[in-house]
């Protein structure tokens, strides 16, 4: 069995963000990278399937040679081996076209992608290269069993949880659940060291055309100064929310 894992080099949580002066990227200036949370659930139970299945664990990313850093932790935590393709994400289709292409020439069985990047919470890029593929694709999941030539996977929904079973090849969109938090892989020592000798190719990125052109960001207004409202006066509560707030 075959897995390939989609990981994203994403912020630290506890990073505090900027963008160049011109405002159309992120200032990468002292920001720590890790995996993207949702990825790393997918990874450990890629992993954990290696330990139980013997299954073949890639994982691929889109990116320039400074996430590197976060692929070779990927490698620390048990993939066998890893895909850089050598370029910018630039949007959620140019990375799927990667993902897709890569994906079809490696024969993967499962494909495990977090169900949205915690950076830009695009939540596109599993839907996207399912399509591409024309594989069955089940999003939200919290659990993946898999046997022989199927998976049964759990996935949340709005009105609670549901069991989908699908037939291999398969796209999984992975989230918080996946995996216990306390079965999370952490690297050890010999896992650092044998992913120092661990492949990791580079790949130059399929042609495709960018939907999207960046104007600009910008942070959030800073929030403004809060009233206190006695509980004994409600009156004064919507006279602020009519007049000032002007949401009534």
């Amino acid at each position: 069995m075959k897995i390939l894992v989609c990981i994203s080099s994403v912020p630290d949580t506890t990073a505090k963000i900027n963008f160049t002066p011109d405002g159309k990227s992120l200032d990468k200036s002292g920001v720590q990278f890790v995996i993207n949370p949702h990825d790393e659930y997918c990874l450990t139970r890629a992993v954990q399937l290696q330990e139980t299945q013997g299954a073949v664990v890639t994982v691929i990313t889109v990116g320039d040679v400074s996430v590197e850093p976060v692929m070779r932790k990927a490698l620390a935590i048990g993939a066998n081996d890893a895909i850089r393709v050598n370029a910018d994400s630039k949007d959620g289709l140019f990375v799927a076209t990667q993902i897709a292409k890569a994906a079809k020439d490696g024969g993967y069985d499962i494909i495990l992608a977090g169900r949205e990047s915690i950076d830009f919470n695009g939540a596109e890029v599993p839907g996207f290269v399912a399509g591409m593929l024309d594989y069955p694709f089940i999003n939200g999941c919290v659990g993946l069993k898999v046997e022989e030539n199927s998976v049964e996977a759990i996935r949340e929904t709005d009105s609670g949880k549901e069991t989908i079973t699908a037939t291999l090849p398969v796209i999984i969109g992975g989230q918080n659940g996946l995996v216990e938090d306390s079965e999370l892989k952490i690297p050890n020592m010999r896992g650092i060291m044998s992913a120092r000798t661990k492949p990791l190719n580079v790949v130059e990125p399929e042609q495709s055309t960018s939907k999207i052109s960046v104007s600009g960001y910008q942070k959030p207004t800073e929030r403004g100064s809060v009233k206190m409202i006695d509980k004994d006066n409600p009156g004064e509560l919507v006279r602020l929310l009519h007049e000032e707030a002007k949401v009534i």
